[in-house]
């Protein structure tokens, strides 16, 4: 069964999409750390980030600075975070997290439950750094 991130890239989801080309895609988390919160995921399906092959991997990382690069610009921001954790959805992702403070990285607080409103002014704001 495809990943809900397989189901995002197919356009059978919406999402908040900042960036997208024939390889990778990234999109504003809809349960956010801080606002700005997006993932990065390559449009292969593979759970487990080492395993991906290393052009992709290389790949997944020049594509998340340029969404990272934006992100700092567009959110108030003193770093854009990155996190690889995997163990929710089964498809390789990084979170840029706009960060002030440690702790807008961590994942064991509460997260946030922004408006459609909120998520789709929030992707506007970075993609116009784009």
């Amino acid at each position: 069964m495809a990943s809900i991130f397989t189901r995002i890239i197919n356009k059978e989801i919406p999402a908040h999409i900042i960036l997208e080309d024939e390889r990778y895609i990234a999109f504003l988390d809809i349960n956010p750390l801080v606002v700005g919160h997006t993932l990065v995921v390559p449009k292969k399906e593979v759970d487990f980030i080492f395993d991906i092959d290393d052009e992709t991997l290389a790949g997944l990382n020049v594509f998340a600075k340029k969404v990272a690069l934006a992100i700092k610009k567009a959110i108030p921001c003193k770093r854009v975070g990155v996190a690889v954790i995997g163990l929710e959805v089964p498809h390789t992702h990084m979170h840029l997290v706009p960060m002030n403070v440690m702790d807008d990285l961590n994942f064991t607080r509460a997260k946030l439950n922004p408006s459609k409103e909120e998520l789709v002014q929030a992707a506007e704001k970075i993609r116009k750094f784009l």
